[in-house]
């Protein structure tokens, strides 16, 4: 395995990216963000990706690692939500491969984003089953079992009293409601004990921009399993991609 790879995030307003380094999981130089294009095509998105990659002088053999939001089956994008529709069905390794001239990795972005912790972050040298779930607008979610992922598993759309669970659980919904700290956390109570029922996990990771807060709502919660806040924040997907790129 590489100790050099390039990660990449994609999101619906920026692509961000940086080299990493994979002993340290960190940050080899400093992060760069290029607006998303628009109309956000699978070949203007690769054009970027390119230029972001180029902007940095690496070897030719340093692998890409691609962390992107939407579910995908051995790279190929399933169906799309924040990005132009055109991509359904593309197969994004392939295509960023052939523009950039390198080796490509592509995962969903909370996936790139659970890799980072268990091999990073919060969940560092934890064995057994971590279950890394981002709150924000969705609820995203990793599972990773004795270090390996299991990808594509969209527990936020998990059915939970006759509601998508996101719709309810969401830090969008907090937001939307105007619920206090203590309403979203019997929200959160709820959903990861259905979870937690499910998959019986070692660990419960909670990422996405609202763990900042985290002393605000987690103590609220009573689970089987320890449940904490993620560590690597924004750099998980980066890290994370990075990370499954160089060892693919």
């Amino acid at each position: 395995m590489s100790d050099l790879a390039f990660g990449i995030d994609i999101g619906g307003s920026g692509i961000k990216g940086a080299p990493v380094d994979l002993t340290a999981g960190e940050y080899a130089e400093k992060r760069t963000r290029i607006p998303t294009p628009v109309p956000s095509t699978p070949q203007a998105v690769a054009e970027v990706v390119t230029a972001l990659v180029d902007s940095y002088d690496l070897p030719d053999d340093v692998p890409i690692g691609v962390a992107f939001p939407a579910p995908m089956h051995h790279g190929v994008v399933r169906s799309m939500a924040n990005l132009d529709q055109s991509w359904t069905g593309v197969d994004l390794p392939a295509l960023v491969q052939r523009t950039s001239g390198r080796h490509v990795v592509a995962v969903n972005d909370a996936d790139a984003a659970g890799v980072g912790e268990v091999r990073y972050g919060a969940a560092r040298n934890t064995d057994g089953v971590v279950l890394v779930a981002t709150l924000g607008t969705g609820i995203g979610s990793a599972l990773v079992v004795d270090g390996v992922l299991v990808p594509n598993t969209e527990l936020g759309h998990l059915e939970i009293d006759g509601h998508d669970a996101e719709s309810r659980a969401a830090d969008s919904a907090r937001e939307r409601e105007d619920l206090s700290w203590d309403e979203w956390a019997e929200r959160l109570q709820r959903y990861f004990g259905v979870v937690e029922d499910l998959l019986s996990p070692d660990l419960i990771v909670v990422g996405g921009g609202v763990s900042k807060h985290h002393e605000k709502y987690l103590p609220s919660l009573h689970l089987r399993a320890p449940i904490i806040p993620a560590q690597l924040r924004n750099a998980a997907g980066i890290v994370g991609a990075a990370a499954l790129a160089a060892e693919r």
